[in-house]
């Protein structure tokens, strides 16, 4: 391929991405906010189940093989 016609191909390449993050419907701030607070309290729950399940199995484990 000629090198003219990658540049060519690679300039059409960005102006499509640009015209299609201009279709993108981006939450306002107060909705990011919101969903990554509430993702990070789901997060919070569940490695706290998950760390005192953890504990209680290996006790469990170890009075049977002690």
């Amino acid at each position: 391929m000629d090198i003219k016609k990658i540049i060519e191909l690679v300039k059409q390449f960005f102006k499509e991405v640009k015209v299609e993050l201009k279709k993108i419907a981006w939450p306002a701030r107060k909705e990011t906010v919101a969903s990554t607070s509430v993702v990070l309290i789901i997060v919070l729950i569940i490695a706290t189940f998950l760390g005192v399940v953890d504990i209680a199995l290996s006790r469990i484990v170890k009075i049977f093989f002690s």
